[in-house]
């Protein structure tokens, strides 16, 4: 359950993992505070050493694994940021690793877990399959399978993006989160929750990849349709666990169609020169586009850049002459 996380965990995690991951720049974003009419900064994890906040959570999770199960080896199912994390905890720890990713993954992502020598399958269709593959091996032979969203020790790890954030801004109103599976969320609420309790939190999404946003609404757990999006990295079904943590963590999430996000990766480029996947670029699209009230200062979370070269220059080409958020009809 979400409440079980304790803040105390985050900071612990924070030491575990510090000689591994970067602390990412806060940056204020003078053109994004223009635009909601206040402080706004972007906490920049597309910066972070596997281009995702991934990292955090599963070196965390990696490193309190038994030692007789680090000698086995883990397998895992992911978009393809947290493959990427896990195999880079797993070369760093000298750790075995088997990742299903979908046929559909990024090639920047898969070829990058391949480089940290973790052993890659890409042969299922989608997000679920690939879980579904990945937890049928795991008990097959006898690997524990390291949830990309769930699990304390995870949930911990991500948190110190939060915490990052609140060492340089204590005085923070609202943190706007991209949400999938809540695995950033669940970790970041749990200490927001306790350290800025007046700080409100905001998720944002795909309209493609919702099962958050839908299941909140609808107070229980709802199945949504694979679709293809930008925001590859948001996609799959959530399950009661991710739920509860949506419904505790989330005073708002609010929702990009595609072609919102493919304008706010635009835009990020743009103004920051910054190289940010869809799944990445909602927080900052959710502030830029006026999706939900901001208190201030903000933050938004850029969660990753791991994004194709030739998809991303097919979106910043068309799309650099895009710079007012609010443009008259």
């Amino acid at each position: 359950m979400f409440s079980r996380l304790r803040p105390q965990a985050v900071r612990d995690a924070a030491r575990r993992i510090g000689g591994h991951v970067k602390r990412t720049p806060l940056v204020k974003s003078d053109a994004l505070s223009r635009a909601a009419g206040g402080d706004v900064y972007l906490k920049l994890e597309n910066l972070q050493t596997t281009g995702s906040f991934k990292l955090r959570g599963a070196l965390n999770a990696l490193s309190l694994l038994p030692s007789d199960a680090q000698r086995r080896g883990v397998v895992t199912s992911s978009a393809g940021n947290h493959g990427l994390g896990v195999a880079y905890a797993a070369n760093a720890l000298g750790i075995p690793a088997t990742i299903f990713v979908p046929s559909t993954a990024p090639d920047v992502k898969k070829n990058g877990i391949r480089a940290l020598g973790a052993t890659l399958d890409d042969a299922q269709p989608d997000y679920d399959a690939a879980m579904a593959a990945a937890r049928a091996f795991g008990a097959e032979h006898g690997l524990p399978f390291v949830n990309p969203c769930l699990g304390d020790d995870l949930l911990a790890g991500q948190g110190t993006v939060a915490l990052e954030i609140l060492q340089e801004l204590p005085a923070l109103r609202t943190l706007l989160v991209p949400v999938g599976g809540g695995g950033l969320l669940g970790g970041c609420a749990s200490l927001v929750r306790h350290d800025a309790p007046n700080a409100r939190i905001v998720g944002a999404q795909s309209d493609q990849t919702a099962a958050m946003a839908r299941s909140v609404a609808a107070g229980r757990v709802v199945e949504i349709p694979v679709a293809p999006t930008l925001a590859d990295g948001l996609a799959g079904q959530i399950d009661e666990h991710a739920l509860d943590i949506g419904v505790h963590a989330l005073d708002d999430i609010v929702l990009l169609t595609e072609d919102e996000i493919a304008r706010a990766i635009a835009w990020l480029h743009a103004e920051h020169d910054l190289k940010v996947e869809g799944a990445g670029a909602v927080a900052a699209g959710a502030a830029l586009l006026g999706k939900t009230p901001l208190a201030f200062p903000a933050v938004a979370v850029v969660s990753g850049g791991n994004i194709d070269d030739a998809r991303w220059r097919g979106l910043i080409g068309p799309a650099l002459y895009w710079h007012d958020p609010c443009p008259s009809p």
